[in-house]
């Protein structure tokens, strides 16, 4: 017991104390309760600033913490066995409204654009909402032969000048069609430009930056996806080449946002939460097309930067949800879901696999075209006065494209409309020019395939408007894709691949029927019989071009014959999205999106690049030879006013956390931001805290002078474990370690000094400059 006393009597006062609680109580020293930052969450601690990229790792261990908590919380009561279950359903719930909300969205705004794009020919008299088609259905004076005309159906010439013949008849639609196409366009481009600039433009290389770990405040906000969702309508109206699959998986992405805040754990998680965006763009696709799979597959290939097997099965499941929501809507009026359903009635032959493959090597050198003049095209729109005019921009573009395409019935129709009828397989019944054979005598009456024919005056017509379309198309899409409103890539690409692509089907076709003895023919392709089906080659075509541009491959094959129906073409689709992407890549190895995300400077680390450089983690770690030393915080040495004058007089996103500036012993690193905030939390509700006040990140408060203000201890804010990495870290390594976790930035150590620290930007720099590009075209931190 004497011993026991004494042993007492030597122990400072500030042992026998419990940690965070050393001058409560009598107040013996005159020293207010020491707070510690641990016990309560200081709101804002944990999250990010815009332009930031998040901090995957930690996000990651947040999210186990706290299911660890619920799951042992759910053994102690029913009440919170209930919230574990509803917790581990909540996410099934987000999928199944993000469907049903992007699916709602996308059948609105096919159903609107598509009245809208016939509004710039016509109007219907029953009812102005009514588009042509659903006009001439509502008609009983409607015969077969001329389903496109109807009494109710009227032209702007006939409501105006009282009839549709004539040259005054042809110069009033046309300046109608001018007229509504400028209208449209101004009201989008006014509307992104007044309340949502982010609306404009495709937003999926956006998206794959957002996804990567990317924080843009506001590009998956309310305001745009309203603004967003209207101006795509008025975009696509216009009759300006773009589309409107791209901007839909930026619609579906901004639903998965918006409806995230209803749910604490993606609400406070910004992992959690890319996982719904994943599943979202997933979605977008699925819409876009009617392609559930294919749009899995496109966030998995394509746009995802973390997709988890669960995110997997919730992706298919609010692709489902979305393609039902849709079908339900039903906004092509046919009851199918798919957008170019075709019903080809002959199979290919083994030889055709050729003019397929001469597809892909087309397809791919459009893409590679294609993506270094919109990419030149865009940078000079960035660097000269051109950029700060997007108005005026807008309205020059849509005004040469609806002179040049009104007098080509090819251009002048929708490219969706364009599209089918290339895709289309001629069929008895069927009056398109494209259609229009000379000779037709059907003798077999088990199939609807007629046999190969020789082509008509109208056909030779058509071909030299698809020549001339083909042209237009490949010029105005390289302007179009890039400009201050909602603009796609998918179906103007697509466009250009089918008119290339029925343009060959026919000349095929014509060889066949002329010259079936050669040897390519002999064999296969007797007189008489239906051999070259055209509308195969369009959709080759077109799924070449696709992926010259983005360098899809399997979801591409898929998109293409969910799209078409078309299940037993995947070999011709295969083999042509194949060439098409060695070809492209032989002539440049980005991709559209890619090339956007270089552009603009987001800090994206791309997968697909390879790193072969033979540099170390000290040639690329900041400070320099030449630049002034690290800024470091002591855990025990600092008072609050040096912290704060080194945050004022830097801009860096955090601080390592030494046990002194002589030892350089790395502690942990504790974020600017965090930092900021819990200073700014201590003084209001901290009594007493002072800019005297020393700042301690031990585990431990050492005790203070009596009169000595009272201390902040921020361990609760210092991650414990940064990664580190040593200054002979080959540099490959170190690229593989931030693709793969998804880091901020490393530290670097020699023998357990701290030497320096490499963030994501300084990757991206070391990589440009590798490259030969200007390392300050990284414009964001």
């Amino acid at each position: 017991v004497k011993l026991l006393a004494f042993l007492l009597e030597t122990v400072p006062d500030w042992l026998k104390h419990p940690v965070g609680s050393y001058g409560a109580g009598d107040g013996s020293n005159g020293v207010p309760k020491l707070m510690d930052l641990l016990d309560e969450p200081v709101p804002g601690v944990g999250t990010y600033e815009d332009f930031n990229t998040i901090d995957w790792v930690r996000e990651k261990s947040k999210d186990r913490d706290r299911h660890r908590e619920i799951a042992t919380k759910s053994k102690e009561s029913a009440l919170a066995l209930m919230k574990s279950i509803s917790d581990a359903f909540s996410g099934w719930l987000l999928m199944l409204l993000v469907g049903l909300m992007s699916g709602a969205l996308a059948g609105g705004i096919d159903i609107s654009a598509h009245w809208m794009t016939d509004l710039k020919e016509g109007v219907c008299l029953n009812g102005f909402w009514f588009n042509h088609e659903h006009c001439c259905w509502n008609s009983n004076e409607t015969t077969f032969q001329e389903r496109d005309k109807c009494p109710n159906w009227k032209s702007w010439a006939e409501l105006i000048v009282g009839t549709n013949e004539g040259p005054f008849a042809y110069i009033m639609n046309y300046l109608m069609y001018v007229c509504w196409a400028l209208l449209f366009s101004f009201l989008a481009v006014s509307l992104v430009r007044a309340f949502a600039p982010y609306a404009c433009g495709s937003g999926i290389p956006e998206i794959k930056t957002i996804l990567s770990g990317f924080i843009i405040r506001g590009y998956l906000g309310k305001w745009t996806l309203m603004i967003k969702t209207i101006t795509l309508v008025l975009a696509v109206s216009s009759g300006l080449s773009l589309g409107k699959e791209g901007p839909l998986v930026h619609v579906a992405c901004c639903c998965g946002n918006i409806l995230c805040h209803l749910f604490t754990k993606y609400r406070k998680n910004e992992a959690k939460r890319r996982e719904v965006l994943s599943a979202a763009a997933a979605v977008g696709v699925s819409v876009a097309f009617g392609a559930p799979i294919g749009g899995v597959l496109f966030s998995l290939e394509e746009v995802s930067y973390y997709f988890p097997l669960k995110t997997l099965w919730r992706s298919f499941f609010a692709a489902l949800v979305a393609a039902f929501t849709l079908r339900s809507i039903n906004p092509f009026g046919n009851s199918r879901l798919v957008l170019f359903y075709v019903e080809f009635h002959s199979p290919w032959h083994l030889l055709e696999l050729i003019p397929f493959v001469l597809l892909g090597i087309f397809g791919g050198i459009w893409g590679a075209f294609f993506i270094r003049a919109n990419i030149a095209w865009c940078r000079r729109r960035k660097t000269t006065r051109l950029g700060h005019y997007p108005v005026l921009e807008v309205l020059f573009v849509t005004a040469v494209t609806a002179l040049l395409a009104f007098p080509n019935s090819y251009t002048r129709m929708s490219t969706s409309e364009l599209i089918s009828e290339l895709f289309n397989d001629c069929g008895l019944l069927d009056s398109s020019q494209l259609c229009n054979y000379a000779n037709v005598s059907v003798t077999k009456s088990s199939s609807d395939a007629l046999p190969d024919r020789p082509a008509g005056q109208d056909v030779y017509t058509a071909m030299w408007q698809l020549s001339l379309a083909l042209v237009f198309k490949m010029l105005i899409t390289v302007v179009t894709f890039g400009m201050k409103v909602p603009s796609g890539l998918f179906i103007p690409s697509m466009a250009v691949g089918a008119i290339a692509g029925r343009l060959l089907g026919v000349g095929m076709e014509q060889l066949a029927y002329y010259h079936h003895d050669w040897v390519i023919f002999r064999g296969w392709c007797s007189p008489g019989a239906d051999c070259i089906t055209p509308g195969l080659y369009a959709m080759v075509g077109a799924t070449a071009c696709l992926g010259g541009v983005t360098r899809m491959t399997v979801s591409l094959v898929v998109i293409m014959f969910e799209l078409t129906g078309g299940l037993e073409y995947i070999v011709p689709l295969m083999a042509a999205t194949m060439t098409s992407k060695w070809v492209a890549d032989a002539l440049g190895r980005e991709g559209i999106y890619e090339a956007h995300i270089r552009l603009n400077g987001y800090p994206f680390l791309e997968s697909k690049e390879e790193f072969s450089h033979k540099t170390l983690a000290m040639d690329v770690m900041r400070p320099r030879r030449s630049d002034p030393p690290l800024s470091v915080i002591t855990q025990d040495g600092m008072s609050v006013e040096e912290v704060e004058s080194l945050i004022a007089e830097t801009s860096y996103s955090g601080f390592p956390v030494v046990v002194s500036h002589e030892s350089q012993r790395l502690v942990g690193f504790v974020q600017r931001r965090d930092l900021v905030i819990s200073i700014e939390n201590a003084r209001q509700r901290q009594e007493g805290v002072v800019s005297a006040s020393r700042i301690f990140f031990t585990e431990y408060t050492p005790p203070q002078p009596p009169n000595s203000p009272p201390p902040l201890k921020l361990r609760g804010i210092m991650d414990l474990s940064p990664f580190t990495v040593t200054d002979h870290t080959a540099m490959d390594i170190v690229v593989d370690i931030f693709r793969k976790l998804g880091l901020r930035q490393c530290l670097v150590t020699h023998n357990g000094r701290l030497l320096g620290i490499i963030t994501k930007k300084d990757i991206l720099k070391h990589m440009a400059q590798m490259a030969n590009r200007d390392p300050d075209s990284i414009l964001f931190n």
